[in-house]
């Protein structure tokens, strides 16, 4: 005869069964917790996702690292945190203290969401040629900005945030190309994380913007296997690709120097504007990944590399960055725009 234990008994053991299945998650799945103390506790620990369908190679998995799943939507939450702290460890940073920074894309709006988190007022400075979304995005999370000539570029930014510090001391400069913060922020977080997700990687890709992904990041892996290739994807000299740099065309971010960027990198890819449009658009076509415009530079890169891996090579693991989502770009008409009318928005608006 079935005993019966009642509705309250019923209850009991639901509660306890829900109990056990959320303990065995937590401690069957690494990293991962029910609550976060605050939407900071969110910066990385991103997935990885194969896309090796997009593979020109059936010996080469291609591996893609989803860092606009970070809160703020891109793999700029990572530096821009992680700078933050820095100069508040330091003393650079004092409660209450402006902060001012050079930027017209992810890393200023990382900034600026921390920032107002924190309380500290912030100014940023970008060329008034940005995308209508970056700037939206910067006045929500309450950034003061301060507009530069757009056919100077990001140079032009850069160039007058730092007259504006020198006039004003008492503000905090963040600069992001010369923070040691950037690249300890992969070397601390980004590179341990592939490694412990993706053991048997043989290529790291990444883009050259800031170099704090490619400088962190590849360090850390070569660390643990020298073996493992780092690449770096550039545009053509005289093109340009959202969120990357050319290094032969005069400006050598310091933390490249540095961190001896030159003898880290085992070789750099060249992607066209173009490429990166139409690699955009297969990620989220083929994928269903809608990632910004450098992401598609990145995968070109991989895919290039996979390429070039012979037959008898020994099979191959590669892994790029999806620095952020689409979301920023669809002003460039890049996923639904005419190929030609896409790759000319694209050149006459900046988003890195």
């Amino acid at each position: 005869m079935t005993k019966n234990i009642g509705f309250v008994g019923m209850i009991s053991m639901r509660e306890r069964l829900e109990r056990k299945m959320s303990d065995t998650l937590s401690h069957t799945i690494p990293g991962i917790s029910s609550v976060h103390a605050n939407v900071l506790d969110m910066i990385g620990n991103t997935p990885v996702v194969d896309v090796s369908n997009l593979s020109p190679n059936p010996n080469v998995r291609i591996l893609a690292k989803l860092e606009m799943q970070n809160p703020f939507g891109s793999v700029k939450d990572r530096i821009a945190n992680a700078m933050i702290e820095a100069a508040e460890r330091d003393g650079s940073l004092l409660p209450g203290q402006t902060i001012l920074e050079p930027s017209s894309g992810n890393t200023g709006i990382a900034l600026a969401a921390i920032a107002r988190l924190k309380g500290y007022p912030i100014k940023i400075l970008l060329p008034e040629s940005v995308s209508i979304e970056r700037r939206q995005m910067l006045e929500i999370m309450g950034a003061e900005v301060i507009l530069t000539p757009g056919p100077e570029g990001s140079n032009g930014a850069v160039k007058r945030a730092k007259e504006m510090a020198e006039d004003h001391p008492e503000w905090c400069f963040i600069y992001q190309y010369a923070n040691e913060a950037n690249p300890l922020a992969h070397y601390e977080g980004t590179g341990p994380e592939i490694w412990r997700d993706v053991p048997e990687i043989t290529h790291f890709v990444a883009g050259l913007g800031t170099s704090g992904t490619l400088m962190g990041t590849g360090r850390y892996l070569k660390e643990q296997n020298p073996d493992i290739q780092i690449i770096a994807v550039e545009p053509p000299l005289g093109e340009r690709v959202e969120g990357l740099r050319n290094m032969d065309e005069g400006y050598i971010p310091p933390i490249f120097e540095n961190w001896n960027g030159f003898d880290l990198l085992d070789r750099k890819r060249v992607v066209r504007p173009r490429e990166s449009i139409e690699w955009t658009r297969r990620l989220v076509r083929e994928c269903g990944i809608f990632a910004g415009l450098s992401t598609g530079a990145a995968l070109a890169g991989a895919a290039k590399v996979a390429a070039s891996i012979g037959p008898n090579d020994p099979p191959a693991t590669i892994l790029f960055i999806v620095c952020d989502g689409g979301w920023k770009y669809l002003s460039t008409g890049a996923y639904t725009a005419d190929l030609d009318e896409a790759e000319a928005n694209a050149e006459a608006i900046i988003y890195f």
